[in-house]
């Protein structure tokens, strides 16, 4: 099995990474290789695994590359995508995060469907989203209990731009261009710098 990991020196992509390495399978079937794709370059500690590869540089320039094919393009069977810009970065910079969780899921989304288009099987994705998605609204509180009923009306730009990935991952689902799911997280912690 082929597994990618975007946002894969963050704080989760290390911890989901280590994980897949520990277990050496995922769904039942042994890891082959591990893509490790993020801005900065991971730890050392998951480079000197002969099963892991690693690509560094923006996530649209890499997913761009992997859409185009070619020998070298890999094809994956799974995705953690876990790559983002968060809330508060959201605010101040709106270009930043339209390109970093927007345009960079889309092209994610379109290496994805390159994949199948040449033949390949869907890839199994795991998008992570946020509980940004639910507001906050002070004129709507959310139930204690959040479930599939509960309405998103996001109130900053990084909850839109997570609902509508979210939306994107469902859309290319339905089209059998992936096997998508969307996580939302209570909270996301970011490394330093």
């Amino acid at each position: 099995m082929h597994v990618l990991i975007t946002g894969a020196a963050g704080f989760l992509g290390r911890r989901v990474a280590q994980a897949l390495l520990e277990r050496g399978a995922l769904a039942g079937r042994p890891l082959a290789a591990l893509h490790l794709a993020d801005r900065a370059a991971p730890p050392p500690a998951l480079v000197d695994d002969p099963r892991v590869r690693v690509a560094t540089g923006e996530l649209d320039a890499l997913c761009a590359a992997w859409a185009r094919g070619g020998e070298e393009a890999p094809r994956f069977d799974a995705v953690f995508h876990l790559a983002a810009a968060v809330s508060g970065e959201c605010e101040d910079d709106l270009d930043l995060g339209l390109r970093a969780n927007l345009d960079a899921t889309r092209a994610l989304l379109a290496a994805l469907r390159a994949q199948v288009e040449r033949g390949g099987a869907p890839a199994r994705l795991v998008f992570a989203s946020s509980l940004a998605v639910y507001g906050p609204d002070g004129d709507r509180a959310l139930p204690d209990v959040v479930d599939d009923d509960a309405l998103a009306t996001p109130q900053t730009s990084y909850g839109t731009q997570k609902l509508v990935c979210e939306h994107l991952v469902a859309d290319f689902t339905r089209r059998g261009l992936l096997d998508g799911r969307s996580a939302r997280m209570m909270t996301v912690a970011v490394r330093a710098g």
